[in-house]
């Protein structure tokens, strides 16, 4: 058994002080969401921008869950 695909793999309840960290991530992604938005130009750029904010918000919430 692999101890690193077991915790990867699993459900993680939500823990005492977690959901905090949680919404603060999302609150400041979404204010740099919106900058962006805002300052770039439609563009295959600035989607590959907002998909990879998306993307850097679930590893840090994965990163809070399975730690």
């Amino acid at each position: 058994m692999n101890p690193v695909i077991e915790n990867n793999f699993s459900y993680h309840r939500v823990q005492e002080g977690q959901a905090e960290r949680y919404e603060r991530l999302r609150e400041e992604a979404k204010e740099l969401a919106y900058s962006i938005d805002a300052l770039c130009p439609n563009s295959r750029e600035k989607s590959l921008a907002m998909t990879k904010l998306e993307e850097s918000i679930m590893w840090a919430n994965a990163s809070i869950a399975r730690n």
